[in-house]
């Protein structure tokens, strides 16, 4: 699809119906972040592709000329009938429309007519302009499925992007439980100039690659559960959050502390997910 061709398209739309700002509906107008994005995927052949908010299908024509399969879920109705007229009229037939919430249906449950029944064991891929309202939580519930993707390229606000993957000493909690599961990388900025309507904020492109290690959803319960304490005043001392937020006696919560080589008047911003997981893996009684 032309350059020309993209914008012309978005701007039709506008003399059809009003983009939801509440469903954070921000059309992708620029071919060569559409390139970008799409050769960040590394698409085969093969593959199988989930796409959430395809809007006018600015991703999902030029993914369908190199995937086997896209499932494409949009929430507006309106949308999603537009996108499949356009589909029909490009004689494309790879693609498969779902009119619903992402955020309300089972992964697994998103289930293909053609050519696998669900995503519970089958290998996938996520490519998106993600809603910028949403994006936040549709990544994590991809990275916290049972059968989380093989690889995910999506669309986000660059402050989003920024914090999935800071480091030490500016971590947050979100980046704590993103880079758990994954590794996430920034390859590139987008200027709101490339969506209509424009957003208040730029974009940025992110590359988040799973984690393959088997996940124990105790030894998770537990992880999450003193990341959620260590994290409950960001500007308060570690040993202050720990004792208060779990209910331990403070000397112990000390003396766990400096066996792995953090001092107890840290904040949570100066720990990198490794120091989470030691604290995770011998945690003292009785947690």
């Amino acid at each position: 699809m032309h350059k020309t061709e993209l914008k012309n398209k978005t701007s039709r739309l506008s003399s059809w119906f009003t983009p939801h700002k509440a469903l954070g509906q921000n059309f992708l107008r620029s071919q060569k972040t559409v390139r970008q994005i799409i050769e960040a995927a590394k698409i085969m052949p093969s593959d199988v592709i989930i796409e959430i908010g395809p809007g006018l299908g600015a991703l999902t024509l030029p993914l369908a000329q190199k995937a086997k399969k896209i499932i494409a879920v949009e929430k507006d109705k309106r949308i999603a009938q537009v996108l499949k007229q356009m589909l029909k009229s490009n004689n494309t037939k790879n693609v498969e429309i779902i009119n619903g919430d992402a955020l309300k249906s089972q992964i697994s449950n998103l289930k293909s007519q053609n050519y696998i029944s669900n995503l519970k064991t089958a290998k996938y891929k996520v490519v998106a302009n993600l809603p910028y309202n949403i994006a936040t939580a549709v990544i994590m519930k991809f990275l916290e499925a049972d059968n989380p993707p093989a690889l995910m390229v999506v669309m986000v606000q660059k402050e989003v992007g920024q914090r999935l993957c800071a480091k030490p000493p500016h971590m947050n909690k979100l980046a704590v439980f993103a880079q758990l599961y994954s590794q996430p990388k920034i390859i590139g900025y987008v200027s709101r100039k490339c969506f209509y309507p424009k957003p208040k904020v730029d974009g940025a492109i992110l590359k988040i690659i799973p984690n393959n290690n088997p996940r124990e959803r105790a030894s998770v319960k537990l992880f999450s559960q003193i990341v959620n304490a260590g994290f409950s005043h960001p500007r308060k001392q570690l040993v202050n959050n720990l004792t208060k937020e779990l209910g331990l006696d403070r000397k112990a919560v000390i003396v766990w502390l400096q066996k792995n080589n953090i001092q107890p008047s840290q904040r949570p911003e100066t720990l990198a997910v490794d120091d989470w997981k030691n604290l995770a893996a011998k945690p003292p009684k009785p947690l």
